[in-house]
């Protein structure tokens, strides 16, 4: 399984201008919903100013969660363009006909009156507008789910076949040394047979015969 995140860390601030008004959007990553509401609040008291701080985000690999606020604006004309603004964009690397799959993502829209009411559908259009613009601007990542297996290897040898899975583009993520052995945990991608993935490539690159013992999954970001 995988699906589109923003860089860790990664800012994106674009701004639009219309009929005066000045719209400040801001997009980061979020792993929790305690992450998502901090990160508005933090947009709110940074840009005290402003009439409205429209928000919305969207969490975990199912997009389970998902929530948006109007901040003032007629209800329908902010929020939920920009929630939509979200879970339909698809990142340029997967091609018009890849999946909309982003998520962990927050996102808000601070606008600054102008005197010119732009009327509901034009609040739609600029909401929408606002959050694609940044979008685009985004550093994007694909997160991937890995199965994690154990290697018991003998100590004489954990050495030189520690850095042959290593240089043969195996993910290793820890080493535990024991009395009479080491356990690798290498990271494989997760399939329905990815244990007998894991034997096969693991006994390949070390010309002997591997048992992989499961050990739980994690999630990896990964360049397109």
């Amino acid at each position: 399984m995988s699906y589109t995140v923003l860089s860790p860390d990664h800012v994106v601030e674009s701004t639009l201008e219309i009929k005066k008004s000045v719209f400040l959007t801001t997009v980061t990553r979020v792993e929790t919903e305690e992450q998502a509401r901090e990160f508005i609040e933090q947009r709110r008291r940074t840009n005290r100013t402003a009439r409205h701080h429209v928000s919305a985000f969207v969490l975990d690999p199912l997009r389970t969660t998902q929530r948006s606020s109007d901040d003032g604006e007629p209800a329908g004309t902010a929020g939920v363009p920009t929630l939509e603004a979200l879970t339909k964009f698809v990142a340029p690397q997967l091609g018009s006909d890849g999946p909309a799959d982003l998520s962990d993502v927050v996102a808000v829209t601070t606008r600054w009156f102008g005197g010119v009411k732009l009327g509901a559908g034009g609040l739609v259009r600029a909401y929408s507008d606002a959050i694609s613009r940044a979008l685009g601007q985004a550093q994007l990542l694909r997160r991937r789910q890995a199965d994690l297996y154990e290697l018991s290897i003998d100590l004489a040898s954990v050495g030189w076949q520690e850095a042959a899975l290593r240089n043969a583009g195996v993910s290793v993520v820890d080493v535990t040394y024991q009395a009479d052995a080491a356990l690798l945990t290498v990271a494989v991608a997760a399939t329905p047979d990815s244990r007998t993935a894991c034997e096969q490539e693991m006994s390949g690159i070390l010309s002997q015969q591997v048992r992989c013992e499961p050990a739980g999954s994690q999630w990896h970001d990964h360049q397109f």
